[in-house]
């Protein structure tokens, strides 16, 4: 019989322990032990006994089968969650690229510098014994013991903070008559709980026959553990979060729980809102608002089964939960599901490595799914599920209006806003109807340029234009730096220097000055900054002070506002000559969700499209609300040139403070590739060469794409490039990082 190998993790607390450990799994064992256990193995020279994770089981020995230690025993704790999320971060490191560590601490809570928030209540031990101490204190003079004993002896029991701040009792003296069984102290832990909501538990919503097809399906799945990936693809308005609960619903029945991924934390008002009418204090959140103290406490609710669903973007992902049953990511289209640092894992692969892991099921929902999903679904690799209706019988998709700027140039019109969306708002404002402004860039203009030498200012750490915002401040957006607005150029001395472009703080200005009896708010990144904004503008809206809301990408999607009947798209154009290949994809996204926010409830709603290229197919797409005819083209511009899911890339993203040395490394990385593989069918490398923007924050950075129709072929790549580095100094100076089938333009 041939051996089993299990390969290790151990000691995971410890960051220069950064790799995996093969042991031998003993006879005894083949049948118990699984990848995720907890065991015991004998570690270092003397062989102590030292507990570790099983990663991966194997037949194949990667040392001198003579020098491979068995394992002693599974561990009583078995398969913890915190082996689960153990197993799941190797999974991440081997996918994307990093080290342990940096996936450990991706995917564990963080508990250092954690205070458990507590409660400190003093009760008398005995009160009989405590009238008698009390007089001894008395004669003895000891004043604090006589305050605190006669507080208790008329009250039974008091608080810490009313015991230490306003009878200013000393802990010494609290400590003494603990010892004593005079007091007894009891301590309580407590949750910071970050919904404020006071929402009664309301019952479900009658579905619609489409939705309650799909609910169907999903619970006679789930009920026989039949686990699958879902792609619900509903038109805006469908009524998708509907299914979602009534999901979720088979899910509770079963014992288990549940996750709900959301894009963008400004979606968390709403979606929590409708999942704590539905669920009660079931049900919590997770973002990057919360403090660190309120973030552990909700994964700590879910780890003892206090809470069974998690709401929140992207980290949301990681929720200790002990049965996991399900995961929902909803607008899974979103770049926000891609992770910016390493590792740059995927929330969507990820979710389904976990599910597979777990043995849960995966629902990917969306009005204008990735390319990637709906091409998996077309090959049944996900199960397609569609809604083609809006769920309210009297709602209807909105009116598209395309206006070509070029035709209102030749008019004389040289204002922001086109002669139909002008006459329109101004029809809804008389009408008390609510606007919806949408401009994908925020602050005041793009960048700051002199006419008379075309010298464009620069942040000089990074190499991208600085921004005007509002009172004449310029603002980098890669690094945070600020200067004043210059009186003259400081290349050429021309005070022709002067702002153009336009963001969403000049959007503003302008509405103000057109429409001066209207009531607006603005919702982007400089308005969203503090803790509750979020909320607080959306509610703002949603109860109807203000007539125009103006905002980023953050506005249009998954928002529901009834009387809301007329959304603007203001450059339709700005996400569409990016430096990306998914431009064409994330224009037609970014519409189409903009444009579902209109005629949402009872009232008809309109939508109006101001572009310089109303002959793009994105564009022409979106204006017909017509996903199918946008995958078609779009996924035959993929197969031309070789992009994602028609073929798999990897970005190899080299940075350093020295360019001579990041470029260096650089061209040391390309050589071994091409030295190593350049007999290797089908794989395709370009580079390395500068990075679109060369340097940020005094860093310089690099890149050299590879192409390939297998993903796991530029894994292997990853691989031994991971290896080929280790022991070369070059690289301890230059940072590098690999990103596979990326979502942002290098």
């Amino acid at each position: 019989m041939s051996r089993l190998y299990a390969d290790i993790i151990i000691n995971i607390s410890h960051e220069a322990l950064d790799k995996v450990f093969q042991y031998e799994v003993p006879f005894v064992l083949r049948e118990k032990i699984e990848p995720g256990m907890q065991v015991i193995v004998p570690f270092g020279r003397s062989n102590r006994e030292q507990s570790g994770y099983v990663i991966r089981l194997s037949q194949d020995a990667d040392y001198d089968e003579a020098r491979i230690k068995p394992i002693l025993r599974i561990s009583e704790k078995g398969v913890s969650i915190e082996s689960k999320m153990i197993r799941l971060a190797y999974w991440m490191r081997e996918q994307y690229g990093s080290t342990m560590i940096q996936a450990l601490r991706t995917v564990l809570p963080s508990s250092s510098k954690v205070e458990r928030k507590q409660q400190k209540t003093i009760y008398l031990e005995n009160s009989a014994d405590s009238v008698a101490f009390l007089d001894e204190a008395k004669r003895k003079h000891r004043k604090a013991q006589v305050r605190l004993l006669e507080e208790l002896i008329e009250h039974s029991e008091l608080s810490w903070e009313i015991v230490t701040r306003q009878l200013k009792i000393p802990h010494s003296t609290l400590e003494r008559l603990e010892e004593q069984h005079i007091i007894r102290i009891e301590t309580k832990n407590l949750y910071r709980n970050p919904i404020s909501l006071q929402e009664h538990v309301q019952p479900a919503k009658q579905l619609n026959p489409e939705q309650q097809r799909i609910a169907d399906e999903f619970q006679s799945d789930f009920r026989k553990k039949h686990y699958k990936t879902y792609l619900l693809h509903g038109i805006t308005g469908s009524g998708k979060t509907e299914v979602y609960m009534a999901a979720i619903d088979t899910v509770l029945e079963q014992g288990r729980q549940a996750i709900v991924l959301i894009p963008e934390i400004a979606l968390t008002y709403q979606t929590v809102k409708r999942f704590y009418q539905r669920f009660g204090d079931r049900v919590s959140i997770m973002n990057s608002k919360l403090s660190q103290g309120e973030r552990y406490d909700q994964m700590l609710r879910a780890q003892n089964g206090e809470i069974d669903i998690m709401i929140g973007p992207r980290s949301a992902l990681f929720t200790p939960f002990q049965n996991l049953g399900l995961i929902v990511i909803d607008e899974e289209h979103e770049s926000s599901y891609k992770s910016e640092s390493v590792p740059k894992y995927h929330a969507r692969e990820t979710a389904i490595a976990r599910a597979s892991m777990e043995h849960a099921s995966v629902i990917l929902g969306s009005a204008t799914p990735s390319v990637e999903s709906y091409q998996k679904a077309k090959n049944g690799i996900y199960h397609l599920w569609e809604l083609n209706h809006r769920a309210n019988p009297g709602s209807a998709m909105a009116h598209v209006y395309v206006e070509d700027l070029r035709e209102e140039l030749k008019c004389g019109n040289r204002s922001l806003f086109s002669r139909r969306l002008k006459e329109m708002i101004e029809d809804r404002l008389k009408k008390h109807q609510q606007v919806m402004l949408f401009l994908n860039r925020r602050g005041y203009a793009g960048f700051v340029s002199c006419r008379s030498c075309g010298h464009v200012l620069k942040c000089r750490h990074c190499d991208v234009s600085m921004t005007v915002h509002r009172g004449n401040r310029l603002v980098c957006h890669y690094c945070g730096q600020q200067a004043s607005m210059p009186e003259v150029c400081p290349n050429c001395g021309s005070p022709y220097i002067g702002a153009f472009g336009i963001g969403t703080q000049k959007v503003e200005n302008l509405v103000q000055k057109e429409f001066p009896n209207a009531k607006t708010l603005r919702m982007d990144m400089d308005t969203t900054r503090k803790k509750h904004s979020y909320e607080e503008i959306l509610a703002a809206f949603s109860n109807g002070e203000a007539d125009i809301l103006i905002g980023t990408q953050m506005i249009v999607k998954g928002h529901d506002f009834a009387n809301t009947t007329l959304v603007g798209i203001l450059a339709a154009d700005m996400s569409l000559y990016a430096n990306d290949f998914r431009a064409g994809e994330r224009t037609f996204q970014l519409l189409t969700q903009a444009a579902g926010r209109a005629g949402r409830g009872s009232l008809s709603g309109d939508v109006v499209i101001q572009t310089y290229n109303p002959e793009h197919y994105s564009i022409v797409a979106a204006a017909k609300q017509d996903y199918r005819l946008f995958f078609e083209q779009e996924i035959a511009y993929r197969d031309v040139l070789m992009y994602p899911p028609m073929c798999q890339m990897m970005v190899i993203f080299i940075v350093c403070q020295d360019a001579e040395i990041g470029e260096a490394a650089a061209v040391m990385i390309g050589k071994e590739i091409r030295n190593r593989y350049q007999n290797t069918d089908g794989l395709s490398l370009y580079g390395p060469s500068r990075a679109a923007i060369t340097k940020v924050k005094d860093r310089y950075r690099y890149v050299i794409y590879l192409k390939h129709k297998e993903y796991e072929k530029l894994v292997s790549v990853k691989n031994h490039l991971e290896k080929y580095m280790e022991d070369r100094k070059i690289f301890e100076k230059a940072q590098v990082t690999f990103d596979f089938n990326p979502m942002i333009g290098y």
